[in-house]
């Protein structure tokens, strides 16, 4: 990862619904990353589905075992 020069990390705008770049990136409270490539930072609203899903099975076992 280069941390050198601009565009050396992309973000997902969740109010613009597009990729960013550290030249021009929305405040914190609307973007997601860091991310290293603007292909991942595309993706980022996938990911954070997918893990969300997982930790919901996880909890659902947790509370599954206790009973």
């Amino acid at each position: 990862m280069n941390d050198s020069g601009s565009g050396g990390h992309y973000y997902w705008c969740t109010r613009h619904h597009r990729v960013e770049t550290d030249a021009d990136v929305c405040p914190a409270k609307h973007v997601l990353g860091p991310y290293p490539s603007a292909a991942d930072a595309e993706n980022a609203l996938q990911k954070v589905q997918e893990r969300n899903e997982a930790w919901e099975a996880e909890d659902a076992r947790w509370a599954g075992e206790g009973n």
